[in-house]
């Protein structure tokens, strides 16, 4: 029986415990709901990255969430957003008219696109020529600056926000603000629209896959100079060397003949062994090990024939133009080559704050020491030791350390909890 899909809810906190209490039941599909609420639509990029490869689709609260995650980069699963024009729109203008200081035909909008703007207020036969609406996005300040400006100036009576981070600095400046809400109706379409999306993707992933490997050292003639020997441990070893990567993706390895090895796999195990068909499987490490340079194509498939002609049909490209891109042929014959990673658009998309606190860290320890406290934290960071007390339960949350039991003295007071800083997860220093 195929397991529930998992889905992940990234919206504020009033948003996801409804999709939450609305449960799978909404969803065509089997599916478990992870929520991921933030209190900021700039936290959306870390809690996808917090949701971590097991989740088979993303729904986000709005197209601000979605885009702020899709430009940092993070986004490697399907994901859709709740729509907010049409039905949310018309009942926020109604609230809008029930509301004594707010006129409709006088109010900014965001994150609404103008044509559903125009749409909503000539369905509902009122003129938009007043209307100011500001559908790019944008940080949470710059937004709820739009509004604060166009309401100082006189030229709207209110505004309606799809963010809830807005709304409440609109609230506290004093502008008469409205929270366009999604309907049931649009939750419900967009909980649907995630699990057939999480279903396509799950299916695309479990493709069977082919991946052939030759070796061009081990395909050459036998010099008289070389011992036979040397070339059958060479084979015995590049063997047992592929046998343990595939060991590892939940894969198969066969020979082929002297010189050339088949693995069968799903295309999901490939991709993760390839950052996305962006770098060859197995390549780098026969080349660290073994000295050995590798030919290799990575072909799709209904059929284990199909998959291997497509394989075959990859391996003749690269051994023609000699590029690591365009190494795979999808099921449909195409040559595979992936996009680029979208570079991410801030210093926190780029290296996380957990990150940035560890590398100072690790910077300023001496004699190998991991351990530390948060007395001598704040020392290092150059802050208190209350906030290096919670820095440190940040990187504790976030995988980077590991507090070890409380130090106990004879002193009186509360004993002194270390801390072991897992430095090798900054990589080669």
């Amino acid at each position: 029986m195929t397991p529930d899909l998992t889905i992940g809810v990234v919206g504020p906190h009033d948003l996801v415990e409804r999709v939450m209490l609305m449960g799978h039941a909404a969803a065509p599909l089997p599916c478990r709901l992870v929520a991921a609420a933030y209190r900021d639509e700039q936290e959306a990029p870390d809690k996808v990255t917090r949701l971590g490869p097991g989740v088979d689709a993303c729904l986000f609260a709005s197209p601000v969430p979605y885009d702020l995650a899709r430009r940092s980069g993070v986004l490697t699963m399907p994901a859709t957003y709740v729509q907010l024009g049409g039905a949310a729109l018309v009942a926020a203008l109604a609230k809008a008219a029930l509301d004594t200081r707010t006129d409709p035909k006088r109010v900014s909008i965001d994150v609404v696109s103008r044509a559903d703007v125009e749409e909503a207020y000539t369905d509902l036969g009122i003129p938009a020529t007043d209307v100011h609406s500001r559908d790019e996005p944008g940080a949470t300040g710059t937004i709820a600056a739009y509004h604060e400006r166009l309401a100082r100036q006189g030229a709207t009576t209110g505004a309606l926000t799809c963010l809830a981070a807005v709304a409440e600095r609109l609230h506290t400046a004093g502008v008469p603000v409205i929270r366009i809400r999604p309907t049931s109706a649009a939750v419900r379409t967009a909980l649907h629209t995630a699990a057939l999306l999480g279903a396509h993707h799950r299916l695309e992933e479990s493709q069977l896959t082919v991946v052939l490997v030759e070796v061009p050292t081990l395909r050459e003639p036998v010099r008289r100079a070389a011992p036979r020997y040397w070339r059958d441990e060479l084979r015995l070893s590049l063997q047992r060397l592929l046998v343990q990567e595939a060991n590892r993706i939940n894969a198969t390895v066969w020979p082929i003949d002297d010189h050339s090895y088949l693995v069968t796999a799903t295309r999901g195990s490939i991709a993760a062994a390839t950052d996305g068909f962006r770098v060859l499987p197995f390549a780098a490490r026969i080349r660290d090990e073994l000295g050995l340079a590798v030919e290799v194509g990575v072909g799709m498939g209904r059929t284990t024939h199909d998959a291997e002609s497509h394989a075959r049909a990859a391996l003749a490209r690269t051994q023609a133009g000699k590029q690591a891109q365009g190494f795979a042929v999808d099921r449909e014959g195409r040559a595979l080559i992936p996009a680029p990673r979208m570079p991410p658009t801030g210093a926190t998309a780029l290296k996380p704050k957990g990150v940035e606190v560890l590398a100072r860290l690790a910077a300023k320890l001496e004699g190998g020491d991991t351990v530390v406290d948060a007395e001598g934290a704040g020392k290092m960071l150059g802050v208190t030791p209350r906030t290096a007390r919670r820095l440190l339960r940040t990187l504790v949350d976030e995988g980077l350390a590991w507090p070890l039991p409380p130090n106990r003295t004879p002193q009186p007071g509360r004993p002194r909890q270390l801390y072991r800083l897992i430095v090798e997860k900054l990589g080669p220093r």
